[in-house]
């Protein structure tokens, strides 16, 4: 199982990014996509997520407005278009696969984890 997260980088206030999350090792279309995010000094937070079999989706308080989660089924990825950032999304985002029913924002409900990709907002 793999999960590879893609996209990050450095980005001005009010600027866009793009995440990837690609997967393999597992059939995709059985599981949810989730992607996550972990600041300096706090706990991982729930960003967004999407089911693979129904395209149900949810967002964070936080991002809602800003960000909007999609799947290609065909190449087994996940992206996660994130405009008008601000320097509060600075973290480490994660993506994350949910075996569950529908899709999740609990960290713990996930199965398997992929490394982060560093997204830095400057004001």
């Amino acid at each position: 199982v793999q999960l590879q997260a893609s996209g990050g980088g450095l980005v001005q206030a009010g600027g866009s990014l793009r995440l990837s999350c690609a997967a393999s090792g597992f059939t995709f279309d059985d599981y949810a996509i989730g992607w996550f995010r972990q600041a300096p000094g706090k706990e991982y937070e729930g960003v967004s997520c999407i089911s693979s079999s129904d395209g149900r989706t949810y967002y964070a308080d936080s991002v809602k407005g800003r960000i909007t989660i999609s799947s290609d089924n065909a190449k087994n990825t996940v992206y996660l278009p994130m405009n008008s950032l601000k320097p509060e999304d600075t973290a480490v985002y994660y993506c994350a696969a949910f075996s569950g029913y529908g899709c999740s924002l609990v960290p713990y409900d996930y199965d398997f984890w992929g490394l982060g990709t560093q997204v830095t907002v400057s004001s």
